[in-house]
């Protein structure tokens, strides 16, 4: 009885400090043509997890995309700082990604399929507005594990607005 009141309790704590998140990443919306949405629910004042979504728009022969064209990222962040506007934070992250890749053979043919999962750190900090405005900057970087198609690094940039409700 103990251990389901333990339970019940933390569920309840839990939903009393349930700050949530929207955001899009307007850099990679405008700068690579790719769209990235991201959710994140705060767990404390001083951490919360998320997950993003990556769809990549640009054609697969541009020299300046990412290699992915789709990646579904959880993570989870640790702030620094409990400043009511800015904070710092650090960020794991775990990336499961797909794409295709140049052949050996043929060059400038993007025939050879991938999916990989990728580990990865990122930093960064965050605008939070009294009104609910969110702005946050991040960067890192991933190493993919599995695939041998794949490729190694996996960046993890941002440049998110969003709205706190």
């Amino acid at each position: 009885m103990k251990k389901l009141f333990f339970a019940f309790t933390l569920c309840i704590s839990s939903l009393g400090f349930s700050q949530q998140e929207i955001k899009l990443d307007v850099a990679d919306a405008l700068i690579i043509r790719s769209l990235e949405f991201s959710y994140e629910k705060y767990l404390s004042e001083e951490s919360s997890i998320g997950v993003s979504a990556l769809f990549n728009l640009a054609k697969q022969d541009i020299g300046f995309r990412y290699n992915e064209n789709s990646m579904i990222t959880p993570y989870y962040r640790h702030y620094f700082t409990t400043n009511a506007e800015w904070n710092f934070f650090g960020e794991g992250f775990v990336g499961i990604n797909s794409g295709k890749r140049e052949s050996d053979v043929n060059p400038g043919v993007y025939d050879i399929s991938y999916t990989d999962g990728a580990l990865g750190v990122a930093v960064g900090m965050k605008y939070i507005a009294k009104g609910g405005l969110v702005i946050d900057v991040y960067g890192g970087l991933g190493r993919n594990l599995f695939g041998s198609d794949s490729p190694v690094i996996v960046p993890r940039l941002g440049l998110n607005i969003g709205w706190r409700f």
